[in-house]
């Protein structure tokens, strides 16, 4: 919830014709502890004035002559600054309730005023307003976060194959549950790697040569999802000689920022006879 504090802050305009009408309204607002209360009886300003100051909310009177509350709204709806129009009507009409709930209007008050309907109702309005006014800046901030967050994985992504193609002797690409989905590059004819013994869980019985404490090692970077240069990897060959490569990978996101696998590049760095 909100503090109290936030609604009295709250930005309110009063369009009304009738001075005693603009006036007993500014009273009782004003005595309320409401700060920020102004008014005109011109409804042709309405929409310059809510360019300008983005009230929380207009309290709009929909008798008036030269342009009635009904047209208002629909010159504040073709001004498409927001899809919430915070507007109250002030109506002596019963018939005129309904119209304008259709045209957009998020509630109304009775004219002549009932001063405790017309604090319940301004209040009430208020804290509808001021939560979708904190959601849409939340709603804001992720998608600036998301776009950020995109254009940083992009720009890793083309370091990345930069680096692909200028240094590893394999890539590859796995998914978000740990299966190899790209394995390419000479080191796997050169060595007969088994794409299950290098990604897989260390097996005791495995005889692919690859040393068991360093595959642990580079599982857990993986599994860490995050980024690792240069990890060390050996394995021995059959007949007794070693390789050494070092491995460098990073995990991937999709567009919504959700983790999509991994990917990584390896390179020979020593081979002992």
């Amino acid at each position: 919830m909100l503090g109290e504090n936030h609604y009295f802050d709250a930005s309110i305009l009063i369009v009304d014709d009738q001075p005693a009408n603009v006036a007993l309204l500014q009273q009782l607002l004003q005595g309320a502890g409401y700060t920020r209360v102004s008014a005109t009886m011109n409804p042709l300003e309405v929409r310059a004035l809510h360019r300008e100051h983005r009230y929380d909310l207009i309290l709009l009177d929909l008798k008036m002559p030269g342009m009635d509350g009904f047209q208002v709204m629909e010159g504040l709806k073709q001004d498409g600054a927001e899809p919430y129009l915070p507007v109250i009507v002030l109506t002596a009409e019963p018939a005129h309730k309904l119209r304008a709930l259709q045209a957009d209007a998020r509630d109304f008050i009775s004219k002549p005023f009932d001063l405790v309907e017309v604090k319940a109702r301004i209040h009430n309005m208020l804290e509808v307003r001021l939560l979708y006014k904190r959601l849409d800046g939340y709603n804001n901030l992720l998608e600036k976060t998301v776009r950020e967050r995109t254009l940083k994985l992009r720009e890793s992504e083309a370091r990345f194959i930069k680096l692909t193609g200028e240094a590893s002797d394999w890539y590859w690409e796995q998914s978000d549950t740990g299966a190899a989905t790209t394995v390419s590059g000479p080191v796997l004819d050169v060595l007969g790697i088994r794409v299950t013994a290098f990604f897989g869980k260390p097996d005791p019985d495995d005889a692919s040569g690859w040393d068991q404490t360093d595959q642990q090692r580079l599982q857990a970077a993986i599994v860490a999802r995050e980024p690792f240069a240069n990890l060390p990897i050996r394995r021995v060959n059959a007949d007794g000689s070693a390789r050494q490569f070092q491995v460098s990978g990073e995990p991937m996101f999709d567009d919504s920022c959700r983790f999509a696998g991994f990917r990584g590049i390896g390179v020979e760095t020593r081979v002992d006879d």
